[in-house]
């Protein structure tokens, strides 16, 4: 093997991943090719090493694996201001990116969950055949409503938080294989589906909306996003970007699949918050589902701001 040509050949990556290295902060094209480009140094400094173990050349490559290494495990330690860039970048930038997945995963739910409602509502045979006449009406009206107020308040916010928590790390998890992540939100829909379009057939239509609206839309578009980020992770299987291999494809979106996971968790304890003290309160309509507007409303506002902010400063456009 002739070393100063193989030398002359890869320098240029060499004295990249060196500055890459160096550098305070990185943005988010800049982290991926930290990242590819450490995978291939740590190639060439096992060809050299094998090959033409030239001390000089290994000591070279060998520091410069060892401190991008670090360089992506970063520092130990807990720091506010890692918090701080998580909520004001990390997350809302991974939301933003992803927004052409879960706006479209939303709107595909929200027909079906429309078409099953509106197909049991106009069916009376149908939503007797679920719960009987008239009489079974009221009682599953009374469930409906009274399942919001069943346990007390705090208990039912964590028992809600860690369910939701749990549906949306499915999702997520298991985007990789496509066809689990429409199971799980067509379970969702179905269910939201049948259980309004029953009380829309005995003319309950505006208990079921009254009920589900103030925590439904912040917990849906969780969801949402959770099915949507996790589609995107098995879509990067499938179809990679002709820059990247499969491999690569499939750790970047999977890395944002990680940080929406974790901002999901703050989402979430927001929408348990509501459904157990808000949804069931005793309080004009109105204001309760106000206050589910304003949380959602409030949601999409900050991960429009500051994604579309992140995504500015890294100079890199939205990515389906």
């Amino acid at each position: 093997m002739d070393l100063d040509a193989y030398a002359a050949e890869h320098d240029r990556e060499w004295r990249r991943l060196a500055e890459l290295t160096r550098r305070y902060r990185l943005g988010a094209d800049e982290a991926d090719e930290l990242i590819a480009l450490y995978q291939r140094v740590a190639t060439h400094l096992s060809v050299v090493r094998s090959r033409s173990p030239d001390p000089v050349l290994v000591a070279r490559l060998s520091q410069l694996v060892l401190a991008a290494r670090a360089r992506l495990a970063g520092r130990s330690g807990f720091s506010w201001a890692a918090v701080g860039r998580f909520f004001s970048t990390g997350f809302p930038l991974a939301v933003y990116r992803a927004w052409p997945w879960w706006t479209a995963v939303g709107v595909g739910f929200v027909l079906v969950a429309g078409f099953l409602m509106y197909w049991t509502a106009g069916h009376p045979e149908t939503a007797e055949a679920l719960i009987g006449e008239d009489a079974a009406a009221e009682a599953f009206e009374a469930r409906f409503v009274g399942y919001y107020s069943e346990y007390s308040a705090p208990s039912f916010a964590f028992q809600l938080w860690t369910h939701n928590a749990w549906i949306a790390a499915r999702c997520l998890a298991s985007g990789i294989l496509v066809l689990p992540v429409f199971y799980l939100l067509w379970q969702n829909a179905l269910n939201i589906g049948v259980t309004g379009g029953v009380l829309a057939a005995y003319d309950r239509t505006d208990v079921f909306f009254s009920m589900i609206t103030p925590h439904g839309l912040l917990e849906l578009t969780g969801i949402f996003v959770a099915a949507g980020v996790g589609l995107r992770i098995g879509w990067a299987w499938i179809a990679p970007p002709p820059d990247l291999t499969r491999g690569q494809a499939v750790a970047r979106a999977g890395r944002s699949g990680v940080l929406v996971a974790v901002g999901l968790v703050g989402l979430f304890a927001v929408a348990g918050l509501i459904e157990a003290f808000v949804t069931p309160a005793a309080v004009p309509t109105g204001i309760r589902v106000g206050i589910g507007v304003l949380a959602w409303l409030g949601f999409l506002g900050y991960v429009c701001y500051f994604g579309r902010r992140a995504a500015t400063a890294t100079r890199e456009p939205v990515r389906a």
